[in-house]
C-alpha cells in the first residue's frame, strides 16, 4: 500500500506538468486563431474595398489568394491547428476546448491594434466573465475529469448520436429565419469541431505511439478531415443566416461543452461526482456564455461599423 501512495505521489507532479503543457499550448493555439482571422478579415475588407457589382466580387477568392496578409493568415491558422494538436496530446478534450473560448478575448483585443478605438465597456465585461468561468472551471477540484484512456466503440457511439442531431438541427433551421436558424446551425458547426477535437487527439496519439504508415490506414485521420471539412462548411452558413452574435454564441458554446461530455463519456472518466464540482462547473457554464454572448455582441458590432460594402 505504501508503495502505491509513493507512485500515486510521483504521478501527481507529473500530472500536473501535462496540464500546465496542456493550458500553455491551448491558450497558445486561442491567440494564433484570433491573430489569423484578424489578419483574413483585415485582407477580406481591403479585397473588397469599393467593390459594388457582383461580376467584380467574383474575383474575390482569386484576389485574396494573392494577398500576403490573407496568406499570412491561413499559415497563422495551420500553427493553430498545431499548437492545438499539442495542447489535445497533453490534456484531455475537456481541459482544451474551454480554453479555446478565449480566442473570442484575443479576437476583440487584436481588433482594436490600428484602429485607434479601447476596448469597449461591454469587451471589459465579457472578458472578466470568461476569465472567471475558466478559474472556477480549473481551480474547483473535480471540475474537470482526469484524463483518461479513450475508448474507440464509446467515441463511435458519440459520433453516431451526434451525426442524427446534425442533420435534424441543419433541417430545422432551413424552416427558421434569423438569429434561431444562426443559432441552430452555430450548434451544428460546434458539434463538428468538438468532433474534431476528439479526432485529433486519437490522430496524434497514432502518430506518436504507431507511427505516419499506421495513422495512413486508420479511420480517425479520415473522419477528422471530414469532420473538420463539414464543420466550416456549417460555419460559413451560420454566419450567412444573419445573426453573427447567435452563431458565434451557439458555436462557441457548443464545442466545449460536447467536448466535456465527450471526454466524460468516451475516455473513460469520471464526471463530478461531489456537489461543490458539479455547482462549480455549472457556474462556470453560466459565466462562459454570458461572457461569450457579451464578446460576440461586441465581435457583431465592429463588424457593422465597418462602412465596406458587402462582396454579393
Amino acid at each position: 500500500m505504501a508503495g502505491c501512495a509513493r507512485r500515486e505521489g510521483c504521478r501527481e507532479p507529473e500530472r500536473d506538468g501535462l496540464m500546465a503543457w496542456s493550458v500553455c499550448f491551448s491558450l497558445l493555439a486561442a491567440f494564433l486563431f484570433a491573430a489569423a482571422a484578424a489578419l483574413q478579415y483585415r485582407a477580406a475588407r481591403r479585397a473588397v474595398h469599393g467593390v459594388s457589382d457582383a461580376s467584380a466580387a467574383h474575383g474575390l477568392l482569386r484576389r485574396l489568394v494573392r494577398d500576403p496578409v490573407w496568406l499570412t493568415g491561413w499559415g497563422v491558422n495551420l500553427g493553430g491547428f498545431g499548437a492545438q494538436a499539442v495542447a489535445l496530446h497533453f490534456g484531455s478534450t475537456a481541459v482544451v476546448q474551454p480554453l479555446l473560448v478565449t480566442q473570442l478575448v484575443f479576437t476583440i483585443a487584436l481588433g482594436t491594434i490600428g484602429t485607434g478605438r479601447r476596448p469597449a465597456r461591454l469587451d471589459l465585461f465579457g472578458g472578466i466573465a470568461v476569465t472567471a468561468g475558466l478559474a472556477v472551471l480549473f481551480t474547483v477540484p473535480g471540475a474537470i475529469p482526469p484524463q483518461g484512456e479513450p475508448s474507440r466503440p464509446r467515441i463511435l457511439l458519440a459520433g453516431l448520436i451526434a451525426a442524427p442531431v446534425i442533420v435534424a438541427l441543419s433541417r430545422a433551421a432551413w424552416l427558421r429565419k434569423g438569429p434561431v436558424r444562426a443559432a441552430l446551425l452555430g450548434v451544428c458547426a460546434g458539434l463538428c469541431f468538438a468532433a474534431t477535437a476528439v479526432l485529433i487527439k486519437l490522430t496524434t496519439a497514432d502518430l506518436v505511439d504507431r507511427g505516419v504508415a499506421a495513422t495512413a490506414v486508420d479511420w480517425p485521420g479520415y473522419a477528422l478531415a471530414g469532420s473538420t471539412l463539414l464543420g466550416l462548411v456549417i460555419e460559413q452558413r451560420a454566419f450567412a443566416a444573419g445573426s453573427l452574435p447567435a452563431a458565434m454564441t451557439a458555436m462557441t458554446m457548443t464545442n466545449p461543452i460536447a467536448s466535456y461530455l465527450v471526454a466524460a463519456f468516451a475516455f473513460q472518466t469520471l464526471p463530478p461526482r461531489t456537489a461543490a464540482a458539479f455547482t462549480a462547473l455549472s457556474f462556470s457554464v453560466l459565466l462562459l456564455t454570458g461572457g461569450v454572448a457579451l464578446l460576440s455582441r461586441s465581435a457583431h458590432a465592429s463588424r457593422e461599423g465597418d462602412t465596406v460594402p458587402e462582396a454579393s
